[in-house]
């Protein structure tokens, strides 16, 4: 295995009308480093130019994770100071090609499917999970202010109170909490989460392309009701976050292995 493929890399393939996008990161439960955020639209550009690809199916390597979300090792050097602007952007263009990728996607979630890999989830049009998979979003956990354009795909999930839980507590919820909120379609024993995925796919590769393309687009525009929102005091909030001194605290306690001690400043 190269040094490359041991800090991470996407890993594209078609197997018939499926094309597998998998995250490689066997060090880190499959976490996304910044040239792993930068790939993915790359390979999602693959699959839509791919005529004989029907469908696009997402999973992590191995059997622990399907992605730890965001690789926070990297955040000193890539999510601080002048370059975290360009890291926002890299974060923006992977799920944007996701949400808006015109085949019809699935999210395959084995183990963990934490805070930009469950956002990358739910980008997704469908989601079946394995039992015993796990999903959070941590972000008060580390002082970041969440992006409100992507808590739009959160709320196309689970109500409004729902979000509100899962974002507050950043606590880790259970397969079955997943199946309730309607983070998931439906859940699999481990063993039968690979096949069930194929069954599924391959029944929507089998019915016209045209018409599942049409209905994905009119569902999400019916279901978008909030594209004429002024985000711009969000945003701010949201920049004051990446500025504070909690936030320079939650990546320090992360390192550390400690229970951050946040002040609100």
């Amino acid at each position: 295995m190269t040094e490359a493929q041991l800090e991470g890399r996407i890993v594209a393939t078609r197997d018939g009308p499926i094309f597998w996008i998998a995250f490689d990161s066997p060090r880190r439960m499959n976490a996304l480093t910044a040239a792993m955020w930068a790939e993915l639209p790359r390979a999602i550009a693959e699959a839509e130019r791919d005529a004989e690809a029907r469908i696009v199916v997402f999973r992590g390597a191995g059997a622990e994770a399907f992605s730890a979300g965001a690789d926070i090792s990297e955040f000193e050097t890539v999510r601080t100071g002048t370059q975290k602007a360009r890291y926002d952007d890299l974060n923006h263009a992977a799920f944007n090609a996701v949400a808006d990728c015109s085949k019809p996607t699935i999210a395959m979630i084995n183990g963990f499917c934490l805070g930009g890999g469950l956002e990358i989830a739910l980008c997704c049009d469908l989601r079946l999970a394995s039992h015993g998979a796990t999903f959070a979003i941590p972000s008060a956990k580390l002082g970041i202010g969440y992006d409100p354009r992507w808590i739009r795909p959160l709320l196309a999930s689970v109500t409004p109170t729902h979000a509100k839980e899962i974002l507050f507590t950043g606590r880790r919820f259970s397969d079955r909490e997943a199946l309730a909120m309607g983070l998931v379609n439906r859940l699999h024993a481990p063993s039968e989460l690979e096949s069930a995925t194929r069954s599924m796919a391959e029944e929507i590769a089998a019915n016209a392309p045209l018409a599942i393309q049409a209905a994905k687009a009119a569902i999400d525009a019916l279901a978008d009701t909030a594209e004429g929102v002024d985000l711009t005091p969000v945003d701010a909030l949201v920049r004051a976050c990446s500025e504070s001194e909690d936030y320079a605290e939650g990546r320090a306690a992360f390192l550390e292995k400690r229970k951050p001690v946040f002040k609100g400043r």
